[in-house]
C-alpha cells in the first residue's frame, strides 16, 4: 500500500490492561516508581507521566491498591475537579526503592517490540509514494544535472539503500538532506520499546523532531490524551547523519550501568527515516566491513541485536540507507558487497555553464556584483591549473572569500583579478616540502 504525507496510521491507545501486552509487574512497577519520583497524585497526573489513558492507569492504580502499595489521600484538590489523590503506602514506596534498585527506568511505559514492529509496517519508508515535483521542491536551491532528480526519484521511492560517489565537494551531503526534506511526512516513534522484561529507550530529541501541535499542552490533555498511544511521539521522519566517526560499536544496544536500561543503537532510532553514512571510507573501520554489517539488514528488512547476556533478538529494519562517498565503489567494496546496495549514483562536478550558473546564484544571494573582467580571469587563468576541473562548494567557496576580504579592507563588495588571486590562494595549498 502506498500512502501520501499525513497518511500514516497512529498506533490505535490501549483500552485495558490486557490491551498493553506487557507484564502486570513491569507495569505496577513502573506506576509505583514514577509516583515516587515524580511526585504525582491525580489519576489525570499519573496517566500523563506514564502516557496511558486515564481508563487504564486508573486499573493499575486499583490494582496497585488492592496489594496495600497505593492508598487514596481522602482528599479532593480544588483544582481537580472530582479526583480523588494518591499516595504509596510504606510498602509501596519500599516496593519502589527496591524496582529503583533493578531499574532507574521510570515514565512511559514502553511498547512491546511485537506491537512496535505492527507499526513500523503502518508507516514503512517503503510505503512513501515520492513524485518528482516533491523531490524538485526540496531540492529546487540545488543546480543538479538533468537526469539526477530521475535517477534519485525511484531510489528514494524504493526506500532501500543508495551509494552516492564522486569528487568531494559536488554537494552528496546536500543531496542527501535534500531526500530527507522530500519525505515531508510524519511518523509514531515510541518512548522506549520492552523486549523480554528489558526496556530500550528509542525516542531521543538529538535525532527525532516531534511535530509542533503535538507538543506537551495541559491545556489540550483532555482532548488529546485518547487520541493515539500516548508511549509514541508523532514526530518528522528521523535522519541519523554520520561520518568519519562512525563505528561498528554505535550500531549495538548501549547499555546504561546506571538506570540498567538500554538505549537503541542509531540504526533503529533512524527506523521509518533516513541513515546516511557521509565520508564512507575515512572511518576507522574498512569500509567493506561497515557495508557486511549492514548486508543482512539490507537484504532482509531486519536486524539482529544482543543484550549484554549475549541473548539475541530481531527488530525491524525499516531505514533508507544513504552511503556518500569520495571514492570509487570498486576500490572500497567488492562485487558481492555492491551487488547489496541497490542503487549506486555518480555525483559529478559541473560542467562550466553550470558553475557559472552556481556563481551568479551565489553571488546575488550574498549580494556580491558579478565582474565580466574577473569571471575571464577565472576562467581563463586559474582553471586551467586545476585542468578546468570544476566543484559545486567552489563558487560559495570564492565568493565568501571575497566578501571577507572587502569586509576587512573596508571596501564595497566586489570582484576583481586580484581578489579571484587572493581567494584562489586560500582555496588550494601548494605542493611543497616543509622541514620538520
Amino acid at each position: 500500500m502506498n500512502m501520501i504525507a499525513g497518511d500514516v496510521l497512529a498506533p490505535p491507545s490501549p483500552k485495558t490492561l490486557a490491551d498493553m501486552r506487557l507484564s502486570i509487574v513491569m507495569m505496577r512497577d513502573i506506576l509505583i516508581k514514577t509516583m515516587f519520583r515524580a511526585n504525582v497524585e491525580q489519576t489525570r497526573e499519573i496517566a500523563q507521566a506514564i502516557c496511558l489513558p486515564v481508563r487504564v492507569t486508573q486499573e493499575l492504580i486499583d490494582m496497585g491498591r488492592d496489594q496495600n502499595l497505593i492508598e487514596a489521600t481522602g482528599t479532593l484538590h480544588a483544582t481537580s475537579g472530582s479526583e480523588m489523590g494518591y499516595q504509596l503506602t510504606d510498602s509501596g514506596k519500599a516496593r519502589a526503592l527496591d524496582a529503583l534498585a533493578q531499574s532507574e527506568y521510570y515514565g512511559a511505559c514502553p511498547v512491546p517490540l511485537e506491537v512496535y514492529s505492527e507499526q513500523v509496517k503502518r508507516q514503512s519508508i517503503r510505503n512513501i509514494n515520492l513524485t518528482r515535483d516533491q523531490l524538485m521542491g526540496a531540492m529546487g536551491h540545488l543546480i543538479l544535472p538533468p537526469t539526477l532528480i530521475g535517477e534519485l526519484g525511484p531510489a528514494v521511492g524504493a526506500g532501500r539503500s543508495i551509494l552516492m560517489y564522486g569528487p568531494p565537494g559536488n554537494g552528496k551531503s546536500s543531496i542527501s538532506n535534500g531526500i530527507r526534506d522530500a519525505l515531508g511526512d510524519k511518523i509514531y516513534i515510541p518512548r522506549a520499546i520492552e523486549y523480554s522484561g528489558q526496556i530500550i529507550t528509542v525516542f531521543d530529541p538529538i535525532v527525532h523532531t516531534a511535530a509542533e501541535e503535538e507538543r506537551d499542552d495541559p491545556n489540550s490533555l483532555r482532548t488529546n490524551l485518547n487520541r493515539y498511544d500516548r508511549r509514541y511521539v508523532h514526530c518528522e521522519r528521523p535522519t541519523v547523519v554520520t561520518g568519519g566517526e562512525l563505528s561498528l560499536d554505535m550500531l549495538d544496544l548501549v547499555y546504561n550501568k546506571t538506570a540498567r536500561t538500554y538505549q537503541a543503537p542509531l540504526q533503529l532510532k533512524s527506523t521509518g527515516g533516513v541513515f546516511i553514512v557521509d565520508d564512507l571510507g575515512r572511518q576507522a573501520e574498512p569500509p567493506q566491513k561497515l557495508v557486511n554489517r549492514w548486508i543482512v539488514p539490507l537484504e532482509e528488512s531486519r536486524d539482529i541485536l544482543a543484550f549484554q547476556s549475549g541473548e539475541k533478538f530481531e527488530v525491524p529494519f525499516d531505514t533508507l540507507v544513504i552511503f556518500s562517498t569520495n571514492f570509487h565503489p570498486n576500490e572500497i567494496f567488492d562485487k558481492a558487497a555492491l551487488r547489496r546496495i541497490f542503487f549506486k549514483i555518480k555525483i559529478d562536478g559541473p560542467n562550466q555553464q553550470d558553475f557559472l550558473k552556481i556563481f551568479a546564484l551565489v553571488a546575488k544571494k550574498r549580494k556580491m556584483p558579478l565582474n565580466e573582467e574577473a569571471l575571464v580571469y577565472l576562467l581563463k587563468k586559474k582553471y586551467p591549473t586545476i585542468n578546468n576541473v570544476y566543484a559545486n562548494y567552489q563558487p560559495i567557496f570564492l565568493i565568501d572569500q571575497m566578501i571577507s576580504i572587502c569586509e576587512f579592507e573596508g571596501i564595497p563588495y566586489q570582484m576583481t583579478p586580484d581578489l579571484i588571486d587572493r581567494a584562489w590562494a586560500n582555496m588550494f595549498v601548494k605542493e611543497e616540502h616543509i622541514e620538520h
